[in-house]
């Protein structure tokens, strides 16, 4: 092994032993479910908007977006565009209502809990179908990260995919295990810093390496689509050109279905907080995701080998390890870890909580003390890891293609129901459980349908399906409770 693998192996060391002493901290803090799932609804403005906006990036924002910068050009912004957007329509219309109906409907430490508490559904369906949907789509999610990892460890320490992707499942695991929400929360703060720094710095770098006029005219020869927004140049048709833009933009709706998003909002300390955490929030967002685009195109002309297909995916790996010192290179590249950790863990921790909280309380052992259920959950965090190991062992998966079935599967799922039941007062039982059910299949089928319309992402046509089975089987069905009708007026008058 060289001195320069060896230098950036001793800041990965470093690193990832200071994420695991916090969860070692948390740790013995950590006695009951609610302070293990959602740390007593007691985090920092900072903290959330750091945190919020690490886990939901993860390893896509340095090596998803990227790579699809790289092959797509400039037409890549527009998915830049729908998150921006997305983020801040999810923390300007969301956080605050959910903040307050999530303490007032039983003070719900889940999105399950919500609904069932919302709804008073006393059957238990809703809690048990928002929780397969969680699972089934988490499990894709996770996958992504635990791609991301394994891809990061076999380019940087030239080991095989399969001991790479190992090595950074333990890691994740280890401090997820440990510390539960708080420990998330509290490294995906430190991990959002280091990954706006690795991001905005690198497009910067490369640009001054090989000087403005150079960078600018190399980009020009690309060809002639790559610095095209709107795609005319690569010789599609309108219709297909219009459904590539509003696919990507499409990816700004899903944020309001993401369950470790809005974990954050559920677990914020006030909700007068959340004005100045968005701002924080939209900050983050709007320079990294520029960035992230920008170290695509620019790493398409810094990089002297072509790149094709998944390996596009390695743009900003290739870069950092190529114009920097092995020091600051490992510190650049620790970034890609803390952006996969941030988002695995807590996935891993909302999986862990849809298991533990909504199957095995509710139909395994209803009167499970605290104790039980947190020591559970921690061996659930290892059982769900495995198995999206197994999900992720294939090299050749594409980080970008994963994360983008599974934000579409939550946002088609969740993201209707979050938005009715926050702001419509007719809106039932039977509603949220039919847009649950049509949102997720939508996006589970639409996937594997190819041509024509069918290429749009499936988190549109998701999306409207979901919105109007709630709304027809709300009115076709009995109206909500007087109880829940004035629970829905008390927390409103507070908005």
């Amino acid at each position: 092994m060289s001195i320069d693998s060896l230098s950036i192996m001793a800041v990965f060391f470093l690193y990832l032993a200071a994420m695991i002493a916090i969860g070692v901290f948390f740790y013995r803090r950590t006695e009951s479910v609610s302070n293990y799932f959602l740390g007593d609804r007691k985090l920092n403005k900072w903290v959330t908007a750091l945190s919020a906006q690490a886990s939901d990036m993860s390893g896509w924002l340095l090596l998803g977006l990227p790579g699809f910068a790289y092959l797509e050009g400039l037409s890549a912004a527009w998915t830049a565009l729908g998150l921006a957007v997305g983020t801040y329509l999810n923390w300007r219309c969301v956080a605050r209502r959910l903040r307050l109906y999530t303490e007032a409907a039983g003070n719900a430490i889940t999105l399950s809990d919500y609904f069932e508490n919302r709804f008073r559904d006393h059957s238990k369906k809703l809690r048990v179908v928002s929780a397969v949907f969680i699972i089934l789509f988490f499990l894709i999610y996770t996958a992504s990260g635990f791609v991301a990892g394994g891809k990061l460890f076999s380019t940087v320490f030239g080991i095989s995919y399969t001991h790479a992707l190992l090595i950074g499942v333990v890691v994740v695991v280890s401090y997820t295990f440990l510390g539960g929400f708080n420990a998330v929360c509290w490294t995906d703060a430190i991990q959002g810093s280091l990954m706006f720094f690795a991001i905005a710095i690198v497009p910067f770098a490369a640009t001054l390496s090989l000087g403005r006029s150079v960078t600018w005219s190399e980009l020009q020869s690309v060809d002639p689509a790559f610095l095209d927004l709107f795609g005319s140049a690569r010789g599609v048709g309108f219709g297909a050109g219009l459904i590539a833009i509003v696919s990507a933009l499409a990816w700004g709706v899903g944020y309001f279905g993401q369950p470790h998003i809005l974990a954050r909002f559920m677990a914020i300390r006030s909700a007068e907080d959340i004005t100045p955490s968005r701002r924080i929030a939209m900050t983050w967002v709007a320079i990294a995701l520029a960035a992230a685009v920008a170290v695509g195109m620019i790493g398409r002309v810094y990089l002297t080998t072509a790149l094709d297909g998944a390996d596009s995916e390695k743009v900003f790996m290739l870069v950092v390890a190529d114009l920097f010192p092995s020091v600051i290179a490992g510190v650049l590249l620790a970034a890609i870890l803390a952006a996969i950790m941030s988002t695995a863990d807590s996935q891993l921790l909302v999986t862990a909580s849809a298991l533990t909280e909504d199957i095995y309380r509710v139909f395994v052992r209803k009167r499970a003390s605290d104790a039980e259920l947190v020591r559970l959950s921690r061996r659930t965090v290892g059982a769900v890891a495995a198995v999206a190991c197994l999900v992720a062992l294939n090299p050749e998966s594409s980080v970008f293609d994963l994360v983008a079935y599974a934000w579409a599967g939550f946002g088609a799922a969740f993201g209707p129901t979050i938005v009715l039941s926050l702001y419509w007062r007719r809106m039932n039982r039977q509603g949220a459980l039919a847009g649950i059910v049509v949102g997720g299949v939508t996006a589970l089928i639409w996937k594997h349908i190819e041509g024509g319309l069918f290429d749009l992402y499936e988190i549109v046509p998701g999306f409207a399906f979901s919105s109007v089975a709630i709304v027809t089987c709300s009115l076709l069905t009995a109206p909500p409770s007087a109880e829940i009708a004035a629970e829905f007026d008390a927390v409103n008058s507070g908005t």
